[in-house]
């Protein structure tokens, strides 16, 4: 099975118009004939936003932005995955979410991102509520699709969780930022979770001035079938998931797992 994925490399707009660069991502790639289109973390709103608006902002899935969103899926035929300020029972912390929704303009799934970005300089956790869950798969035309949210690809088990059910393709949408190895970081973990769970690997992150771009599609044994730069950009790259059965063949990672020695 064979099908060309598009990332959306995109900055959030300065005048908060989301909805303008989706569709004109949506022009692109139907003109580049791609089928499954992928926009970063921080799509809706920018997390770096002034807490008051970032709060009022948030929007349920069924709100203005995500009708929106879906209904340019619908129009212009392309199965798209997009990030949501999505709000919750919490109004102080709404969550950082990720949509998959089909060609039909109807949301086949979404994921809370569990692991919140907390560090020396930020605390995702100040202004959002983690997941509880990870996300079990879905079946599309292009195989079965994983999701994670920028931090999550630095914790092996949300992709081998996906993996584990059936997951093909690994899609982390992401806004990560820049800084000391940080692009190496990505770029390394980004192949790891290929390689060590046989599948596609996509991973798309903003290319604002405090994030690295530089977004990749990697095949299961880790080559890079796309990259982008540090600008705004669609990378396009085709997959061919009959390439996943010979790796795991050759390599039967995932049979010669032992899980009753990896319980904490």
């Amino acid at each position: 099975m064979a099908f060309r994925i598009g990332l959306g490399q995109s900055c959030h707009p300065a005048d908060g118009n989301a909805v303008e660069v989706v569709e004109l991502f949506m022009q692109q790639a139907k003109q580049q004939s791609v089928d499954l289109l992928v926009f970063p973390e921080s799509l809706m709103t920018r997390y770096e936003k002034e807490l008051q608006s970032f709060l009022a902002e948030a929007e349920p899935l069924d709100g203005p932005f995500c009708q929106a969103v879906d209904a340019l899926a619908k129009r212009y035929g392309l199965w798209v995955v997009y990030t949501v300020n999505e709000a919750g029972p919490d109004p102080a912390h709404p969550y950082n979410t990720v949509v998959i929704t089909g060609a039909d303009g109807i949301q086949r799934g979404c994921y809370r991102k569990t692991h919140l970005f907390d560090t020396d300089y930020t605390h995702e956790s100040d202004r959002m509520t983690a997941g509880d869950a990870l996300f079990q798969p879905v079946d599309t035309p292009f195989g079965r699709i994983g999701l994670g949210i920028c931090y999550d690809l630095r914790f092996p088990e949300v992709a081998r969780f996906a993996a584990l059910h059936g997951a093909q393709l690994m899609i982390f949408p992401a806004a990560w930022v820049d800084g000391p190895l940080k692009a190496q970081h990505w770029k390394t973990l980004l192949a790891a979770r290929a390689i060590e769970n046989e599948m596609f690997v996509a991973g798309l992150s903003r290319p604002d001035a405090n994030c690295i771009g530089q977004s990749q599609v990697v095949g299961p044994t880790g080559e890079v079938l796309a990259e982008g730069g540090r600008g705004e950009e669609l990378v396009v790259a085709d997959i061919d998931l009959g390439q996943i059965a010979p790796v795991r063949v050759a390599m039967p990672l995932l049979q010669h797992r032992r899980p009753e020695l990896y319980a904490q």
